[in-house]
C-alpha cells in the first residue's frame, strides 16, 4: 500500500492495481473564497497549488472515495474535482446520502450502505460516522463518514474524514486496530465556534490510543486550519513519536507495510458502541 498526499484531505491510496483518489479538491491556488472573515489578512483558498507531480499522480487513478461533499464542502470535492472525475468516468464511491447529489453532477456513483461492513473492490469497507463540529456550527455542517478498509495482504487503513475526536472514533480504533490511520489535524475553526476537525493535541491522543501509524493531513491548504507541519514535527520530536507519526509534504508518498504493532494505551473513557456489522 502506497499513500500519496496531494493537498489538504486529497490523497491517493495505491493497492496493487487499484489507485483510490480520496476527496479530490483540484482547484488552482486562490480559486475559492476565504473561510475566515474577521481577520486583517484574508486569504483565498486553496492557499497553495497542487504539487508539480499532480498530473502524473492523478494519471494513476482507477476509483474515487468521498467522505462528504454537500453543504459547500469544496475542500473534499470542488468543481474542478467533479469535472475531472466526470470527464474520465471514474467510479465514485460515496455514502447513500450523497449518491443522488453526485449523480446529478454526472458522476458514475457506487453507493456505500450506511454503517455496515460490506464488500468494497477486492476487500471490505466499514463506514464510521464523523462529527464535523458541535453546537451551532455543527448544525450547518455536513457530517460525513470515515472508512475502515481491509484488503487481503495489506495493512488495515482507517481514513477518519472530517471530524472532531469522538467516542465512536475511539471505539473504531480499539475495535478494528488499524495499521494506518489518516486523520485530519489542521484544527479548522471558523470566526465563531470551536474546532470542526481534530488538531495538534488530538494527534497526540490518537498516537497514544493507536498501536499503528498515524498520518496527519488537512494541513496548510485552507485559511481556517492553523496547525502547521512544523508544529506537528516539533511535537513528534518532543513526544518521541518518530516511528509512529507521519507528516507528508504535498506530492510526497509513503509505503505502508504490516509491521509489528506496539501495545496501545488502554482507553480511559467510555466509548459509544459501533454500528452493527
Amino acid at each position: 500500500m502506497i499513500i500519496t498526499q496531494l493537498r489538504n484531505a486529497t490523497l491517493l491510496v495505491e493497492i496493487n492495481e487499484m489507485a483510490i483518489l480520496v476527496d479530490p479538491m483540484l482547484a488552482p491556488q486562490g480559486a475559492i473564497p476565504s473561510l475566515k472573515y474577521a481577520t486583517r489578512t484574508r486569504r483565498r483558498n486553496p492557499l497553495v497549488g497542487l504539487p508539480p507531480t499532480a498530473p502524473e499522480i492523478l494519471e494513476k487513478v482507477t476509483h474515487c472515495l468521498i467522505t462528504h461533499c454537500q453543504k459547500g464542502h469544496f475542500d473534499h470535492l470542488d468543481r474542478a474535482g467533479v469535472k475531472w472525475l466526470r470527464e474520465r468516468r471514474i467510479p465514485v464511491f460515496c455514502m447513500q446520502q450523497d449518491a443522488a447529489y453526485l449523480k446529478n453532477k454526472g458522476l458514475v456513483v457506487q453507493p456505500i450502505q450506511n454503517q455496515s461492513r460490506q464488500a468494497f473492490l477486492v476487500g471490505r469497507i466499514t463506514p464510521i460516522p464523523c462529527v464535523h463540529g458541535e453546537g451551532l456550527i455543527g448544525r450547518f455542517m455536513a457530517h460525513g463518514f470515515g472508512y475502515v478498509m481491509a484488503f487481503p495482504g495489506q495493512p488495515t487503513l482507517y481514513i477518519i474524514g472530517d471530524s472532531i475526536f469522538t467516542d465512536v472514533i475511539e471505539r473504531a480504533v480499539e475495535t478494528y486496530r488499524p495499521d494506518v490511520i489518516v486523520m485530519p489535524a489542521g484544527g479548522a475553526q471558523f470566526d465563531l465556534g470551536g474546532e470542526i476537525i481534530m488538531g495538534a493535541d488530538d494527534v497526540s491522543r490518537m498516537c497514544a490510543l493507536s498501536g499503528g501509524v498515524v498520518l496527519a493531513n488537512h494541513l496548510e491548504a485552507l485559511d481556517h486550519c492553523p496547525v502547521t507541519r512544523a508544529e506537528l514535527r516539533a511535537r513528534r520530536e518532543r513526544e518521541g513519536l518518530q516511528d509512529q507519526l507521519v507528516i507528508l509534504e504535498d506530492g510526497e508518498s509513503w509505503r505502508a507495510d504490516i509491521k509489528h504493532r506496539r501495545e496501545s494505551r488502554p482507553s480511559q473513557t467510555h466509548a459509544a458502541p459501533l454500528p452493527a456489522e
